[in-house]
């Protein structure tokens, strides 16, 4: 049985809370209570991201009221999302100053780089994440190749679950079910 009470979705830079693939996850988690959350940009109705420090003060945010609303520690929930969302969710569990302690993160698409800039690296903070994480990705995925991303996540000194999805690029487009039933059995999993 799982000792994970709630989990907290954040949605990708160009999409809202109400995306279908986190749709998707939210029904494959149930009755697990699951927040889709958007970002302060996305809540003013401007297009573009803030800069990370806010993104990342709002998954601090985010996930501490949720867990305030059930009546649970931080430690108690999964967090994670995709692209953008699950960034800014493993940099607010591995910031040195003033770490989320969750039960786990679920990383769809993680942008290890942007397309066509591999030396561009989203990789400075992977060392501090000390929590189980699923990082779910398409074998062909523009922000990341199976190879780049395994690389990468070898400085993880946490658990990492990989699921790879064949064929598919970086929006894991008509994915959703497979992703989401990805998703539920690895939170189900943790003890």
């Amino acid at each position: 049985m799982s000792h994970v009470a709630g989990v907290v979705l954040f949605p990708g830079s160009g999409s809202s809370s109400t995306h279908s693939s986190l749709l998707a996850m939210e029904d494959a988690l149930m009755p697990l209570p699951v927040a889709r959350s958007d970002f302060p940009y996305r809540k003013a109705g401007k297009s573009f991201p803030d800069k990370a420090p806010v993104l990342v003060q709002c998954v601090k945010d985010e996930v501490r009221a949720f867990a305030a609303s059930l009546g649970v520690a931080t430690s108690a929930l999964v967090i994670g999302g995709r692209s953008m969302g699950g960034r800014m969710c493993s940099m607010a569990i591995a910031d040195i100053e003033d770490p989320l302690d969750v039960a786990g993160l679920v990383l769809v698409s993680y942008p290890l780089h942007p397309p066509k800039k591999p030396d561009t690296l989203r990789t400075e903070h992977l060392s501090n994440i000390r929590v189980r994480t699923l990082c779910v990705s398409g074998t062909k995925d523009d922000f990341g190749s199976p190879h780049e991303l395994s690389e990468a996540f070898a400085v993880v000194p946490a658990d990492v679950t990989w699921s790879w999805v064949e064929n598919a690029r970086h929006e894991l487009a008509r994915k959703d079910e497979v992703v989401a039933e990805t998703v539920a059995t690895w939170v189900r999993s943790l003890t």
